[in-house]
């Protein structure tokens, strides 16, 4: 990834699935910082570091963050046990994986070997995504947000990296499970719930106005080679809100296009894959694709 590339909000967090459980939005004010955000939501400055990662802020040279910046916010999830429900069903739902059960059931004190009690409520991780850095290992990555370098079997099992190195640019799923929110962060998670069920008819006809008319600046960037470009506006398109199929292809598909130029194959991978989930009709084409493209779009095939 070259030095000096940045991207100005929240990284693409969309192109992988599942989404966060309950990650909620904050609204940058002026003067305040990460470690205030931080301390005010967790009630640890130490967070910090949480808030950077899930929002792409440390990508390339670093984003500052400034006033009106939309920021999110991670939070564990919770789900109600249903009659018949297993661990690994469970996973499935939540985590996109029944491979990650043990890991669901330990967040819940429990072993995925032990049935989980119909109607009890249990807590669900944080997905967070984290852009692999240079020289960066599941060790180093576990130390720095499980707390214990031991834990990177943790990282390998969870990714199915099954002891495969890392290279700078994978996208590695991170689970977790320690995030307290303090009296204020559950103050503002229920806030932006209740805001954005009162606001989600409007304001997504309005996101999809807006993304309708930046679709062909852009185009133009990709087609320009203005790669930094492209892949900033692409990915505040992305987070403008709940968007159509149509659209996300076509901002995927770009971001694709941009990654592979800025020598990021696992977000390549990434949004190539989820250009072809929002466009049933997509199609890896070896003479109109250049073959880091495809390469990546193989790499990110199901």
């Amino acid at each position: 990834m070259p030095r000096g590339w940045t991207l100005p909000l929240a990284f693409a967090l969309t192109l992988l699935a599942p989404r966060p459980a309950s990650a909620f939005p904050h609204v940058v004010q002026k003067g305040e910082t990460l470690a205030q955000i931080a301390e005010r939501a967790y009630g640890n400055l130490q967070f910090e570091r949480v808030l950077v990662a899930a929002n792409g802020l440390d990508l390339g040279g670093g984003t500052p963050i400034v006033a009106g910046m939309r920021l999110e916010v991670p939070a564990i999830g919770h789900l109600r046990v249903a009659a018949g429900d297993t661990w690994a069903s469970l996973a499935r739902a939540a985590l996109g994986d029944e491979g990650r059960a043990d890991v669901l059931a330990r967040a819940n004190d429990s072993m995925p070997w032990i049935a989980p009690a119909e109607a009890a409520e249990i807590r669900v991780p944080y997905n967070l995504r984290y852009v692999v850095g240079q020289g960066e290992n599941v060790v180093t990555i576990a130390l720095r947000f499980l707390g214990e370098k031991e834990k990177g079997w943790v990282l390998d099992r969870y990714n199915h990296l099954e002891g495969a190195a890392l290279r700078r640019g994978d996208v590695l799923l991170v689970p977790l499970v320690d995030l307290p929110l303090t009296d204020a962060g559950k103050a503002e998670a229920a806030a932006a719930e209740a805001s954005v069920r009162a606001q989600a008819a409007g304001a997504a006809r309005e996101a999809q106005r807006k993304v309708e008319a930046e679709l062909p600046s852009l185009l133009a960037e990709v087609r320009a080679g203005r790669w930094v470009d492209a892949v900033a506006r692409g990915v505040r398109l992305l987070a403008a809100g709940e968007l159509s199929r149509p659209q996300l292809a076509i901002l995927h598909r770009q971001l694709a296009e941009a990654y592979v130029a800025l020598e990021a194959p696992g977000l390549a991978a990434a949004a190539c894959a989820a250009w072809r989930e929002h466009d049933p009709r997509a199609r890896v084409d070896a003479v109109q694709m250049s073959p880091k493209l495809v390469a990546a779009c193989e790499k990110g095939r199901p």
